[in-house]
């Protein structure tokens, strides 16, 4: 596909959005359903589409977990069918009634959700991303422009192909999804002149985030990196400790709810040798602290200073640390978090309040891996990605999110004296 210029992006985004907010639910899900059912059609196009992807991202030295998170299998795009099928099985958004009142001159006030209109969503070689953001974006009336990125290039553009055929069988116009091949300085450009979406959102790392922070003169909804941290109480169980640790780090360490440091309390320092022998065992690299080598002396931890607790790894690499104290734990946070996912392993009830209290991230965990921290997860379908920002949405980003809000004002003739 061409590039598109910046004006024939927002004439085309304004146009569709228009249509789209005018959508019923009913034709929203046939069109998510049809997509759905698109996607399975063409499932053979776009398995093949992602080989090449991954293929010459192997070739061209892409880390392990980087080529995990850029993978389809058919498990996989039979999730982002269901996940598509979920949406549409979502309660719509669009015209709920968040509140109202009749004033005293007689006038009925009613603040109502409605679309945000065009949501411009950065992602770089998450190709299930595609389908996610068309399905909630076209859900909650919205229109999507999608930029990936070259890694993943084709498999987004097969797996827009088929979302589109499936949108055009239910009568909704291609140009819900609108897809943008973008250089770097071209996207700086695009957000720079403000006029081609009403939101942005990076769905990536840290680089991304700070990349638009400060180009953009599009308000930027930050869906960016997770330098996640899992902490072990001087009190915590350690079979589920271990069980909890692991997960976290190990089951996908390209994604960002994945725990990139581990700390423990000295108290219980001595489950260390257990548990990172079973990290190292299972292909983790450690790196530690002073502390943490020598309570564990038959285990293979690098040294570790402020440059590891302060990394987003995305791999099986782990950061650890011991501490004297809870307070330490959350000082250590508090310095280092991106603000997204932190877990506590903790049997003090005490211990857990002041955790979830005092660690400011978007997910705070009691008992649990980090893992959860995704929309699907959380009964939301999807989502757009895990916003690390305070105003409008945090945490997962999901249909409601999308949405903004505006006053309908009915009335039976008043003036203002």
């Amino acid at each position: 596909m061409a590039a598109l210029a910046d004006a024939d992006v927002a004439t085309r985004g304004r146009a569709a959005a228009r249509t789209l907010a005018a959508l019923g639910r009913a034709q929203k899900d046939a069109a998510l359903h049809e997509a759905a059912a698109a996607l399975g059609a063409a499932s053979a196009e776009i398995l093949d589409a992602n080989a090449e992807d991954v293929a010459a991202a192997r070739a061209s030295g892409t880390a392990t977990s980087l080529l995990d998170r850029l993978t389809l299998d058919g498990r996989r795009l039979a999730a982002l069918q269901a996940s598509t099928t979920a949406i549409a099985a979502l309660p719509d958004p669009c015209g709920e009634v968040v509140e109202g009142r009749r004033l005293e001159n007689g006038l009925d006030v009613v603040r109502v959700r409605v679309p945000l209109g065009r949501v411009l969503v950065v992602y770089e070689g998450r190709p299930n991303v595609t389908v996610d953001v068309a399905g909630l974006c076209l859900k909650a009336g919205n229109v999507a422009l999608l930029r990936g990125s070259r890694l993943s290039r084709r498999t987004d553009a097969a797996l827009l192909r088929a979302v589109h055929a499936g949108l055009a069988r239910a009568g909704v116009p291609e140009d819900a999804a609108i897809p943008l091949e973008l250089s770097r300085d071209d996207l700086a450009a695009l957000v720079a002149g403000g006029e081609a979406a009403d939101v942005v959102v990076p769905r990536g790392g840290e680089g991304l985030k700070h990349f638009l922070l400060e180009h953009s003169r599009i308000p930027v909804l930050a869906a960016a990196g997770g330098n996640c941290h899992v902490y072990v109480d001087a009190s915590a169980d350690a079979a589920m400790a271990e069980a909890i640790v692991v997960n976290a780090k190990v089951q996908r360490p390209g994604v960002c709810n994945a725990a990139e440091t581990l700390l423990v309390h000295a108290a219980a320092a001595a489950q260390l040798p257990r548990l990172l022998g079973t990290l190292s065992a299972r292909g983790v690299e450690l790196r530690g602290c002073e502390r943490t080598r020598a309570a564990a002396p038959g285990v293979d931890v690098a040294p570790a200073g402020d440059d590891d607790y302060a990394t987003e790894f995305l791999d099986l690499v782990l950061a650890v640390r011991v501490v004297d104290s809870l307070d330490e734990a959350i000082e250590h946070v508090a310095r280092f978090s991106t603000g997204h996912s932190e877990a506590i392993v903790t049997d003090s009830v005490a211990a857990a309040e002041r955790f979830v209290r005092e660690v400011d991230s978007a997910c705070v965990y009691v008992n649990a891996s980090t893992r959860f921290t995704d929309g699907g997860e959380f009964g939301m379908g999807a989502e757009i990605g895990n916003s690390t920002s305070r105003l409008h949405a945090r945490g997962p980003i999901g249909l409601r999110d999308l949405t903004t809000t505006k006053y309908v004002v009915r009335g039976t003739g008043q003036v203002r004296g």
